[in-house]
């Protein structure tokens, strides 16, 4: 087990005036996050104060050097869903590399203890052996593991394969709809399916949290006959290496899909939501068909990535049940005593 240090920097929450401090190279691609965390947090911890309504904006803890206005590290979390019971560590970032492991240790610990949740979510490369480590001593396990591909908009031509930008890319018997607050269902439904159980149990996601995330930006192809979502395409949030995160989803029992339907899809999103910027998806190393299509798209893969979460699942106290039963058991034998006869009273003389 790690041996404790003893601290040597403070942590604080971030405010507005924190901006200007949070100039290195690490930060600058978080300016937007962390301007937003800032502008919205004082009116949010004032919402929570009143009606205990759960946060929206990032909650963002800054390490400063002791006796100094030198930011070292920071950490965003976000919650996943409207009920609260699931957070992800979206950022978790330092500047400086000899204290990285404790620095890390000791703002992912300071921003759970701030938190009330069951569960947590975190990713990490897979060659970061330092930040799978500090994630599994605060009691992470790893669940999935992904490749990352990036989609610029300039290997369309640079590809030559131009099969999802013609009308007919969308096979008949489908439908493409925009992801609306009516098609919602249909894809949250379809991400469900696509879901491993565990990780669906800790994501614990409804219809309105995949709105929320995606902010009402997607795609679906819609099979009429039975009203269901065989393919789809939303958006997640912002890269911090430019563009944005997409989510991809396909039915399990639709893999031919991969190919002309699933690149108009993607090509849709981007002209109506994306307007030339790169598009970030995911991929599980062992779907080769998935993998040959983005191949054949033209993406490159840029990392991999191991998706961690720890739950804590609170037991609830059991009733006495002996207890219970007792007192029951007590009430029948009762009514089966026999009545005795009451003593008469002696009479008293007036």
């Amino acid at each position: 087990m790690r041996a404790s240090t003893p601290l040597r920097w403070r942590l604080e929450p971030l405010a507005g005036w924190h901006l200007p401090l949070l100039k290195d190279p690490a930060f600058l691609p978080l300016q937007t996050v962390l301007q937003r965390a800032a502008l919205l947090g004082m009116p949010e911890r004032l919402m929570h104060w009143l009606g205990r309504a759960q946060p929206l904006a990032p909650q963002v803890l800054v390490a400063f050097a002791e006796q100094s206005q030198t930011p070292l590290a920071l950490v965003v979390c976000q919650r996943l869903n409207r009920s609260g019971s699931c957070w992800q560590i979206v950022h978790l970032r330092t500047t400086d590399a000899e204290h990285r492991r404790d620095l890390s240790s000791d703002l992912l610990k300071a921003a759970m203890q701030r938190t009330a949740t069951t569960s947590w979510v975190a990713s990490a490369d897979t060659g970061d052996q330092l930040r799978l480590s500090v994630l599994r001593e605060q009691g992470f396990q790893p669940l999935r593991q992904d490749q990352i591909w990036c989609w610029q908009p300039e290997n369309q031509a640079a590809g030559g394969h131009d099969a999802g930008s013609s009308p007919g890319a969308t096979p008949c018997e489908l439908q493409l709809q925009p992801l609306t607050a009516q098609t919602a269902p249909l894809l949250w439904h379809l991400e469900q399916i696509a879901c491993a159980a565990q990780l669906r149990q800790i994501l614990d996601r409804r219809v309105e949290d995949l709105l929320d995330q995606s902010q009402g930006y997607g795609w679906l192809l819609i099979e009429p006959s039975r009203d269901v979502a065989v393919a789809g395409v939303r958006l997640i949030g912002e890269h911090p290496g430019g563009g944005v995160d997409v989510e991809l989803t396909v039915d399990p029992l639709w893999q031919h899909l991969y190919g002309a339907a699933t690149t108009h899809l993607l090509r849709q999103f981007r002209q109506t939501h994306a307007a030339q910027q790169a598009l970030w998806l995911r991929s599980d190393p062992f779907d080769h068909g998935r993998l040959a299509w983005l191949q054949t798209l033209g993406a490159q893969q840029r990392s991999e990535r191991v998706l961690m979460a720890r739950s804590l699942w609170r037991r609830q106290p059991l009733p006495d049940l002996k207890s219970q039963a007792n007192r029951r058991l007590e009430a029948v034998l009762a009514q089966l005593q026999p009545r005795r006869r009451p003593v008469p009273t002696p009479l008293t003389p007036r």
